[in-house]
């Protein structure tokens, strides 16, 4: 395909990655309490925190679990990887929210919040007082979100999830696999983090209701129907046809071929489709009379027909290196890629142009690296400011500045275990070891 090289060039410095943080931020003014634990909540808030909305992390003392979940239990500085990529951004306080003065406090701050986002179990808010009922009658605007596994009501309403649970409780694992193996769940925490995007535009939609109307709302986020939702054409067919959809390893069912390949020196993924796209395929494969037969894309769906033409496939693959793969589907005009590695991403020139890697001095942690998320927008994207933070750092900053408290009486409510800081003996509670007491804090 032809390609304007003005306007691609025009693009790339619109989207200038060194510009970044001259451009305003669209969620600016849009305050966020958070009330989360683990991935799915935080990483809804934290969404909105990279698009610059203000979100305020409340903890308990025990804090928040992703602080002790790492990998082969690796902590960068007292911090830990599972607790940094989705806590961008914020603001982190240390509250003790069943104490009666932490209600009166938090719900000063709901008088000049914007949006209340909680993943705790189901009712716990409303046995603090603190229930959507209280926070309206406060701030009639307030836009609260609840988002768990089974929602605040129901059969099933108060059990536990995770990410593994969301996965075989939606149907995503039991057609996740190989035919003649057992059920898989992906290898990421991929009901947690689509969910929390979910929530993200929920919470989008509902301000923009508020504007128009002025009327805060409730939303009540199903992580498990979330994953039920992504199911793509499952469930039309299961009703029209009765038949449950079984697993079918990396082959696309709907589309043929599209499928992963084993190569000579790795692996590649090849798609081809429409019939051009497949008359390509065959060309590069030197096999006409497979296009002749098997042109009708629809043709190909048939299981009988599938089998063949991946069979097909496969054998002309296993004797290509990735490489030569990837250049004739260039050429030919059908889709081959080699399977990057996360490291490979990770290295990629493309990605880090774009500014999907962003790389950035965090004045706790040092040099960091992490990406950041999709959207492109030219005139106020969203940015990486600051990483994750020990337990309690930003307490003078919210309970000053926001509420105007002074500091002699936050230190009472300090001695009387209301309001507290990281725990000297917990280290992934902590600042780095070498950290000199000012830097990161929002207010000295």
């Amino acid at each position: 395909m032809k390609q304007d090289g003005s306007y691609f060039e025009f693009l790339k410095q619109e989207y200038d990655v060194g510009k970044l943080f001259d451009k305003p931020e669209p969620l600016k003014g849009v305050r966020v309490l958070e009330l989360c634990y683990v991935v799915l909540g935080p990483a809804a808030c934290d969404y909105l925190a990279e698009f610059g909305a203000e979100v305020i992390k409340f903890e308990g003392q025990k804090g928040d679990q992703m602080r002790f979940v790492t990998p082969y239990a690796f902590f960068w500085k007292n911090m830990s990887p599972g607790m940094e990529e989705q806590n961008h951004n914020k603001y982190w306080v240390g509250m003790h929210m069943g104490n009666p003065k932490a209600k009166e406090i938090f719900l000063n701050l709901v008088k000049k919040a914007d949006v209340v986002v909680d993943n705790l179990t189901p009712g716990r808010l409303a046995a603090w007082g603190l229930s959507y009922r209280e926070l309206r009658e406060v701030n009639p605007r307030i836009i609260q979100l609840h988002v768990s596994g089974y929602g605040s009501w129901g059969p099933w309403t108060g059990r536990t999830s995770y990410d593994a649970v969301a996965q075989s409780m939606g149907g995503l694992s039991a057609i996740t696999g190989f035919e003649e193996r057992g059920p898989i769940k992906s290898g990421v925490w991929i009901a947690d983090w689509a969910t929390g995007l979910m929530c993200a535009i929920s919470i989008m939609a509902a301000l923009n209701y508020r504007e128009r109307t002025g009327q805060g709302q409730f939303i009540d986020y199903l992580q498990v129907e979330n994953v039920i939702r992504w199911l793509d054409w499952t469930w039309l067919f299961t009703h029209k046809t009765n038949t449950d959809r079984k697993r079918s390893a990396n082959r696309d069912l709907a589309i043929c071929p599209s499928d992963l390949f084993r190569c000579s020196d790795g692996w590649a993924a090849v798609a081809a489709f429409s019939e051009q796209e497949f008359k390509g395929l065959c060309e590069a494969m030197g096999q006409p009379a497979l296009y002749e037969k098997f042109s009708d894309p629809v043709e190909r769906l048939k299981d009988e027909n599938a089998r063949i033409v991946l069979e097909a496939v496969e054998a002309w693959a296993g004797g290509k290196t990735v490489q030569q793969v990837e250049e004739l589907g260039n050429k030919l005009g059908f889709a081959a890629t080699r399977v990057l590695t996360a490291q490979d991403v990770y290295e990629s020139p493309h990605f880090r142009e774009r500014g999907t890697i962003q790389q950035y001095d965090d004045s706790l942690y040092g040099d960091m690296v992490q990406h950041c998320y999709p959207p492109r927008l030219s005139e106020t994207p969203s940015r990486l400011k600051w990483s994750s933070r020990p337990l309690g750092f930003d307490n003078e900053y919210v309970f000053i500045k926001l509420l105007g408290l002074t500091k002699p009486s936050i230190r009472l409510l300090q001695d009387e275990g209301v309001i507290f800081k990281w725990n000297p003996s917990i280290r992934s509670h902590c600042p780095p070891p070498d950290w000199d007491e000012v830097s990161g804090k929002k207010l000295s």
